[in-house]
């Protein structure tokens, strides 16, 4: 990480949280278990192992972070203001922007290390639910129809979907795709990378991942206020300064399942 950090609200809480205990050391006073801790305890028996997985920490400590988060001016790095999403350049990477030609909205960024990339778009997400379990079941039902396997996995940002996927290629040759997935949820935003190549085949974070995983973990979103549905893309804003004529997109979708 480059930017400077501001102090997240769960921080906050962990120093009073700290502080707390530090006064109740000197207390002997039985506490009583409310209610309100119960009915939390029950709404966590109904999730699979996988949404446990996704709520038993902060994913995003380190990233990708929202831009009430960061102070982007603490810095002398130039990065990529795509609107909605920033984005931090590395030596080593290339990138390449899908592009909707009628709007001039950028769909997705694809940043390409050697044989390794990874595929980065924003969607619009609920205030106060998370969607990734509903997403994540969306594409084992689609990977299994089309003859693919699937599994989860634990990554580095909760849980990660890996993929392999039959495909055609333009000399009618039998190819597999084979991917992993990556969601990060911020405030009524998730931010879905697809890594491909090398590093698709991989596992963990480092070697060929390394790279793609700073890449997408130094990502800023700056989510507008404009009302939208979850699962909604939320395309980028083209700069001014980057070139006018780049290769066209397929339109809108939902996350790729």
């Amino acid at each position: 990480m480059i930017f400077g950090r501001f102090k997240r609200k769960d921080d906050e809480e962990r120093d009073l949280d700290e502080a707390l205990d530090e006064t109740d050391d000197s207390q002997d006073d039985d506490v009583e278990v409310t209610d309100e801790l119960d009915e939390a305890d029950d709404s966590e028996d109904d999730l699979d192992e996988w949404e446990r997985l996704d709520a038993s920490r902060d994913w995003r400590e380190d990233g990708p972070f929202d831009i009430s988060e960061v102070d982007l001016d603490a810095d002398e790095v130039e990065r990529l203001d795509f609107g909605c999403v920033v984005l931090t350049p590395f030596e080593g990477i290339q990138m390449q922007l899908q592009v909707d030609q009628r709007t001039k909205k950028v769909q997705s960024a694809l940043a390409m290390a050697g044989p390794s990339a990874i595929e980065i778009a924003l969607f619009a997400a609920p205030a106060q639910t998370s969607m990734v379990a509903e997403i994540r079941d969306e594409m084992i039902a689609a990977t299994q129809k089309s003859g693919g396997k699937v599994s989860l996995v634990e990554g580095p940002f909760g849980t990660e979907v890996r993929r392999i996927i039959p495909m055609t290629d333009p000399k009618g040759n039998r190819v597999f795709h084979v991917s992993r997935t990556w969601f990060a949820e911020g405030p009524r935003w998730l931010l879905r990378g697809v890594v491909m190549g090398e590093a698709g085949q991989a596992s963990g974070v480092d070697g060929v991942s390394e790279l793609l995983y700073e890449f997408f973990s130094n990502s800023v979103v700056r989510r507008d206020q404009q009302p939208r549905v979850p699962g909604d893309l939320i395309p980028m804003t083209l700069p001014s300064s980057m070139a006018a004529s780049v290769p066209g997109s397929d339109p809108d979708e939902r996350p790729d399942v």
